[in-house]
């Protein structure tokens, strides 16, 4: 039976996130997307431990109105960081009305989290910053993530941890209840992450874990998306052109 040390794995991730800083930029802030949904809080909260509050700095960014931006203003009160609202829809709207031809669904939902990861870049080239990538395995397993949008960043202390585990560590950091165990929903189409998927993530995390799952097509439709993703984990392919 799979058992998971929370205390354990939250203090080596701090651990970890100060090593990271202290080889790959000493006295830098973390700079990090705050959503109001589990994972930017757990990872804002795992950076303060790490780091202390005046060396992180949120960013929410809106697309026009966000209906849960309470949520995200929870956080940043919460942790008492630095944060700044920068709302999108300008670039998100300009940059659509000039692309010449129509975009595809799926274009259209995948712009917002891109321009957000460029926004993020350039808050962190101006406060000496390294940006924090805050997706979780189980989400990246079956490719629920954005290429170079959500799921880029320099360091990412949760991309190893399901959900399950994720929670977890927001309850023993002290987070709100409501952060912690908020219904996730895609911020893309408006759904819920669950009604997207097709499978609930207790499922999918039991799955990752213990290699368990009830229903068979539950299982081939994860493996699928498993397969079928793969490649957003990986570094991009590189010509070796044999010249050594």
């Amino acid at each position: 039976m799979y058992t998971f040390d929370v205390k354990r794995v939250k203090d080596e991730c701090v651990q970890w996130i100060r090593d990271f800083f202290e080889k790959n930029g000493p006295g830098c802030n973390a700079v990090l997307g705050i959503s109001g949904g589990k994972d930017s809080s757990v990872v804002a909260a795992l950076c303060v431990e790490a780091l202390g509050k005046d060396r992180v700095i949120g960013v929410l960014m809106p697309n026009g109105e966000q209906a849960d931006i309470d949520m995200a203003q929870l956080l940043v009160g919460h942790l008492g960081i630095r944060h700044y609202v920068i709302n999108i829809k300008d670039a998100v709207d300009s940059l659509t009305k000039n692309i010449p031809f129509e975009l595809t669904k799926q274009s259209r939902e995948n712009l917002p989290p891109r321009i957000r990861m460029s926004t993020l870049y350039a808050v962190s080239q101006s406060h000496n910053g390294r940006v924090a990538n805050t997706c979780n395995l189980s989400e990246d397993w079956v490719g629920y993530s954005t290429r170079y949008g959500d799921s880029a960043g320099d360091f990412s202390p949760c991309a190893n941890l399901t959900v399950q585990e994720v929670k977890a560590i927001g309850r023993l950091l002290g987070l709100p209840a409501v952060l912690v165990d908020k219904v996730p929903i895609d911020g893309l189409c408006g759904k819920t992450d669950e009604e997207n998927l097709g499978f609930t993530y207790a499922e999918l995390d039991r799955y990752i874990r213990e290699g368990v799952i009830e229903d068979p097509a539950k299982k081939e439709r994860i493996d699928r998306m498993h397969r079928l993703n793969a490649f957003k984990l990986q570094l991009m392919p590189t010509f070796d052109p044999g010249l050594e």
